[in-house]
């Protein structure tokens, strides 16, 4: 934060187009209270794991709804999308309720996600040096007849990595921080903790190294528009003032790079041919199954490697748009507006409503109309 206004004040060609361009949210600690206790208990001997949980005892990272496994049973009952959407996959009802085992932290994370149109994100820890990216959950994998001859201790459980439909963009964004970044890449050491998870890039899938079900990644791109990753900024969890500046200077540009990335991909408003915002149309990429909405001023942000994209925008009672769109590898979204034309498809359902949701019958002409054919003509008209 002070890097960015004091640059920014004294003329930082790069920070002055990063804040201007760019509605930038910064949140210093989500969890205040485990912090004071790590901060008092000091770094030494691991004592910042007493930070961990919330002092209700959440781990906060957690504890959010797993949507991943509620959109995986939709699918496999052929379900998604036209019955459970593959994108804004609605919180369930039990988790929002008085007595949910929910954190009060994590209930002002997610009202603050629907609040904001959020478009990317990076959540910061410690303890690792590498860059993780959805999917978090790993995918039970399916019931086989050979199962039934295991032998009794056989392990049953064998989860499998599902990468999410943003699988290459996820990639790009992380490998954007960790190539940036002045020593992650360095993995001929191993890892901070054990041996090198991410195959000398910096960069791992989070189901492949730590599968959790309930992350805050993972709801974040099922629930928002926002494609969120967990940066691992260094080996020790809790540093020393005196280390801080390194640090720094190892995560500087790549927060930078990290942040100019939201401009990478399409952007555009969707409106009605008298030029009003569209809120909530649905915007889809064509061969990426994850779909993403407009905000309240029509406006939409969609990040996407390099390509030609056959884009469609989508609202209802409005006919669909359909346009090819380029992205270019040059930082900088590509413009692609769509104009919705009325339909008459809400009329036509109401008029087959009232029709008992049968064909409507045609009128042969030469033949008199029954008094019933007479008024349904009179409906249609």
């Amino acid at each position: 934060m002070q890097f960015l206004c004091k640059e920014y004040q004294d003329g930082n060609p790069r920070v002055r187009g990063l804040v201007t361009d760019t509605r930038i949210h910064l949140v210093p600690s989500l969890n205040p209270d485990g912090y004071e206790l790590a901060r008092e208990a000091g770094s030494e001997l691991g004592n910042w794991a007493l930070g961990h949980w919330t002092e209700e005892g959440f781990d906060l990272f957690e504890n959010f709804p797993d949507l991943a496994s509620a959109l995986w049973a939709a699918e496999e009952r052929q379900l998604v999308p036209h019955q459970f959407p593959n994108h804004h996959i609605p919180i369930p009802e039990h988790y929002l309720a008085e007595d949910a085992a929910v954190a009060v932290e994590t209930r002002a994370v997610m009202a603050w996600m629907d609040k904001n149109p959020f478009v990317l994100g990076a959540n910061l820890q410690g303890g690792e040096k590498l860059v993780s990216f959805p999917f978090d959950t790993a995918r039970s994998s399916p019931p086989t007849p050979a199962a039934a001859r295991r032998p009794l201790d056989y392990e049953d459980e064998h989860p499998e990595l599902q990468e999410t439909p943003d699988h290459a963009v996820f990639r790009w964004l992380a490998i954007s921080y960790a190539s940036a970044h002045l020593t992650m890449t360095e993995t001929f050491r191993g890892g901070c903790h054990a041996q090198d998870v991410t195959d000398a890039m910096g960069i791992v899938q989070g189901a492949k190294w730590h599968p959790r079900a309930g992350s805050m990644n993972d709801f974040s791109y099922l629930h928002t528009n926002c494609l969120e990753l967990s940066v691992y900024l260094g080996c020790d969890k809790f540093p020393h003032e005196s280390e801080l500046q390194q640090e720094w200077e190892n995560n500087k540009e790549s927060l930078l790079t990290f942040m100019e990335q939201v401009h990478r991909g399409i952007k555009g408003i969707v409106t009605d041919q008298q030029g009003e915002p569209i809120a909530n149309a649905t915007i889809v990429v064509g061969g990426i199954s994850h779909n993403i909405r407009t905000a309240s001023g029509g406006d939409y942000w969609r990040i996407l490697n390099p390509g030609e994209y056959r884009v469609s925008a989508r609202a209802e009672g409005y006919n669909p748009s359909v346009k090819t769109c380029h992205v270019l590898y040059d930082i900088g979204a590509t413009q692609c507006n769509f104009v919705l034309s009325r339909s008459n498809w809400k009329r036509i359902r109401e008029i087959m409503a009232m029709n008992g949701n049968r064909p409507i019958r045609l009128v042969v002409p030469g033949r008199p109309m029954t008094p019933r054919e007479r008024l349904r003509l009179r409906m249609r008209l």
